[in-house]
């Protein structure tokens, strides 16, 4: 049966070679919790994105640091938190991009919070400068409809 209201946690240094244990463990729960491969897919690729701004624009000047992911679940949606401990952004100023005008210019880069927006049901972005940032991703059970 399908395991409900529980949490998941991973503390995993901000590295590119750990997203693959990133991804395996967000996927990992994500399968337990009943969710089929179209949505797995959709959920590790939004959490690679968020993990991947984390390490290349929280930690970019930084030594080090961490990445911390919590997966709550209840019995209507499967909840990830991205956290860490380095340099802010403006989430809220970011804009959709015209994919028209994006392709038609070759541009590299930068659709990371689109692709987060369009791949979960929600996205959330909180930002407590110098203490911590939290992206919060939410993919629901049912259709919200």
């Amino acid at each position: 049966m399908v395991t409900r209201n529980a949490e998941y946690k991973l503390h995993i240094p901000s590295q590119t070679d750990n997203l693959e244990l990133i991804r395996n463990f967000v996927s990992g729960v994500a399968k337990k919790v009943g969710f089929g491969n179209e949505d797995i897919n959709k959920i590790e690729l939004a959490l690679d994105e968020a993990c991947t701004n984390v390490i290349e624009h929280a930690y970019r000047d930084l030594d080090k640091g961490d990445i911390d992911i919590a997966i709550k679940v209840d019995y209507q949606k499967f909840v990830i938190l991205v956290t860490d401990k380095g340099k802010s952004f403006p989430f809220k100023e970011l804009e959709i991009p015209d994919m028209k005008q994006y392709l038609a210019e070759l541009r590299v880069g930068g659709l990371g919070v689109y692709l987060m927006k369009s791949l979960m049901d929600e996205v959330e972005y909180h930002s407590e400068p110098g203490v911590k940032n939290e992206v919060r991703m939410v993919k629901y059970f049912l259709n919200k409809d």
